[in-house]
């Protein structure tokens, strides 16, 4: 098992990657509350199981640390995903949103040297500026088609983009070292609860069931809200939350090869080099990317 420790950041760019294609195929037959909420239950319904199992065995599982995993869960899969869903539900362009989303590494860096005292380096920060401005070139033949919008449209993204940012770091500096099962459990119950309120309040909740819509929820659950997300807690856990939050900076990249070999979505030079530049902020925010070396910086 440790021999694919070095491959997990790949593969959780991969998977969370996966989660935009999911949505364009789930979107056109459910509203976006509705879905997560139903996205969060199936995903409990499989995790209920194994946490009750790991609390035999599990350590230092307190009423405090679990609160905590739980409004951890309703930062990052709550406001961020809800946010993300709504702003673009209610107009604001694809491409806007995603260029939003570009700014979680460097609000995660800031927060993590503010609040927890994380170190970070020039290097650091000079491999953030490049892969933001990365991001800008992979999502600029979106922004050529954005059109207007307003400062409400732009609100929800922005929040969304903050709360994944402080909750990665509340998840850092309360969670610890809290078994993934346990924790990866309450994060989707703190994350349920507004999300289905949400949905009650804002949608019909009415769901058409197509094939797409099933295959849909069921690789996000498992891939994404179960597999992306136990390797996300992990890699939080065990390297500095300012480079694994640089890991973001690859997902407009990888997104746009996959949009390119499903939909045959066009790749233009200024997104490849925006890709390459994006990769390179990547390696030099990072570091070399140190897992396995709880608290240590490289």
């Amino acid at each position: 098992m440790r021999r694919l420790l070095p491959f997990f950041p790949a593969i959780f760019v991969f998977l969370w990657s996966t989660g935009f294609v999911g949505a364009r195929y789930a979107m056109p037959h459910v509203e976006p509350f509705t879905f997560l909420s139903m996205r969060y239950a199936l995903a409990l319904v499989i995790l209920v199981p194994m946490a009750a199992f790991a609390l035999r065995s599990a350590k230092g599982v307190t009423v405090p640390r679990l609160a905590h995993a739980a409004f951890a869960g309703s930062l990052i899969h709550g406001l961020y995903l809800g946010g993300v869903f709504f702003a673009v539900r209610h107009g604001l362009p694809a491409g806007v949103t995603a260029l939003v989303a570009g700014l979680q590494p460097l609000l995660t860096a800031l927060l993590a040297a503010s609040l927890i005292g994380e170190r970070v380096t020039a290097r650091h920060w000079m491999g953030l500026g490049v892969g933001l401005v990365g991001v800008g070139l992979v999502v600029a033949p979106k922004l050529g088609n954005a059109g207007g919008f307003t400062i409400g449209q732009l609100m929800p993204a922005l929040g969304a983009v903050a709360g994944i940012s402080l909750g990665t770091v509340w998840q850092k500096r309360f969670v610890g070292s809290l078994d993934l099962r346990v924790g990866t459990a309450v994060q989707y119950v703190g994350a349920l609860l507004p999300t289905f309120m949400a949905a009650y309040a804002f949608e019909t909740m009415q769901v058409d069931w197509a094939a797409e819509m099933v295959l849909a929820l069921v690789w996000l659950t498992l891939a994404l809200s179960i597999g992306a997300i136990f390797l996300l807690l992990y890699l939080i856990r065990e390297g500095a939350v300012s480079r694994v939050a640089s890991l973001m900076y690859l997902v407009p990249a990888v997104t746009a090869l996959q949009t390119f070999v499903l939909f045959g979505e066009q790749l233009t030079a200024v997104q490849l080099l925006g890709m390459a530049l994006a990769a390179g902020g990547v390696a030099a925010a990072t570091g070399a990317l140190q897992i396995g070396r709880r608290g240590r910086e490289a």
